[in-house]
């Protein structure tokens, strides 16, 4: 073997390794992602359950911030819920309500924690979390939200019951 061969063999070994180390940060970062969200929303395979009565439920659980975050469906498409009691509808924000193609209605105000603020009206066909689904519910569109959760307020909350216990939070569709 020449020292011109010798030499293209080891730069070739030298590429294979510095590819196989960058295959491996990647999908290292992969899986820190997957684990930093399953931290965010512990909540995103949601089990359709029954209790023992055949009334749907739902158990959440808190995430580490002691928030309930769940993965659910708007008008069928997917989305991630903030659930906030504080919230008399549900908020969705402007660029979530544009890529489910909901229509913006009358403006009015709405009282934030940063102040008052101009939302749209419009009403969700369907809301659904895990086995419980309501429909025709009342919801705001909010141009000032920029985060990719929308806040499930009471619109939605208001017809179950919610039972706190042990960091989870039980929602149950009375029949």
């Amino acid at each position: 073997m020449s020292t011109n061969d010798h030499q293209n063999t080891h730069a070739i070994g030298r590429w294979m390794s510095y590819l196989a180390w960058i295959i491996f940060l990647g999908l290292l970062t992969l899986a820190f992602k997957k684990y930093l969200d399953h931290q965010n929303n512990p909540n995103q395979d949601i089990a359709i359950q029954y209790n023992s009565d055949q009334i749907p439920e739902v158990t959440l659980a808190q995430n580490r911030q002691g928030h309930y975050l769940a993965n659910g469906n708007i008008n069928d498409e997917a989305v991630i819920f903030l659930l906030d009691t504080g919230a008399t509808l549900i908020s969705i924000p402007e660029h979530i309500a544009q890529r489910l193609h909901l229509r913006k209605g009358f403006p009015s105000q709405s009282r934030t924690a940063n102040g008052t603020i101009t939302v749209y009206d419009t009403r969700l066909n369907s809301v659904s979390i895990g086995a419980i689904k309501l429909y025709n519910i009342r919801a705001s569109i909010n141009p000032h939200m920029q985060d990719d959760e929308i806040l499930l307020g009471m619109s939605f909350m208001k017809h179950l019951e919610l039972v706190q216990r042990d960091r989870q939070l039980i929602l149950r569709h009375p029949i």
